[in-house]
């Protein structure tokens, strides 16, 4: 039985999710929460090296149904070994990225039908849904050119696609946000990052009560 809450963050590149997640970390802490922060693809050993090989700017071969299937095995692993454990526990679990990523990303700019995609994300995830998914929406060429300003980042195979894909992606998250209204909650993250953690701290508090 679940004792914890699912909370994913979701958006475009550059949209500052690895590091917002880090501060509402410490706002749930500072008020005694047991906080697990996680990502996708990735969290787990099995799932780090599914990430590598989906991001790998070499693998440019890669066909949009492998990279939706090897994103849904990742998913389920880290389900199984780590989200659900700690949902057991009682934790917080704050995610960057889950189901919805590979909505916007596959199902919906690579053109796979965000319905097909998530009957491949239904077999591995089952009945499991985030209880909150802050969408942090940005304009696609804003979050392109902090990623060239981060020296610190490495770029990786979807930071290489072209502008045209990156505004689908945002497209995509709209169709999304439009099938859950009930747990989504857009944030708008072109403000500076302090306004954007006072938002989200706000649906934080909200939520949580």
């Amino acid at each position: 039985m679940k004792k914890g809450y699912f909370v994913t963050l979701e958006g475009g590149e550059g949209s500052g999710k690895s590091t917002i997640i880090n501060y509402i970390k410490d706002f749930l802490e500072s008020d005694g929460k047991k906080v697990v922060i996680t990502r996708e693809p990735g969290g787990i050993d099995i799932a780090e090296q599914i990430r590598s090989v989906i991001l790998d700017k070499k693998n440019t071969k890669m066909d949009g149904r492998t990279e939706a299937l090897l994103y849904a095995a990742a998913r389920r692993q880290h389900l199984v070994e780590k989200v659900i454990p700690s949902l057991n526990e009682g934790y917080i679990v704050l995610c960057d990225r889950f189901v919805d990523s590979s909505l916007a990303y596959q199902g919906y700019a690579r053109g796979l039908g965000i319905k097909e995609v998530f009957s491949i994300n239904k077999f591995a995830i089952g009945d499991l849904m985030p209880d909150l998914t802050l969408y942090l929406d940005l304009d696609p060429q804003i979050g392109l050119n902090r990623i060239a300003k981060n020296k610190g980042r490495e770029i990786n195979r979807l930071d290489l696609e072209e502008i045209n894909f990156h505004i689908n992606v945002r497209e995509g998250y709209e169709e999304v946000v439009k099938m859950f209204p009930e747990r989504m909650v857009r944030i708008d993250a072109n403000q500076e990052i302090g306004k954007v953690v006072s938002d989200i701290n706000k649906v934080l508090i909200e939520k949580l009560k």
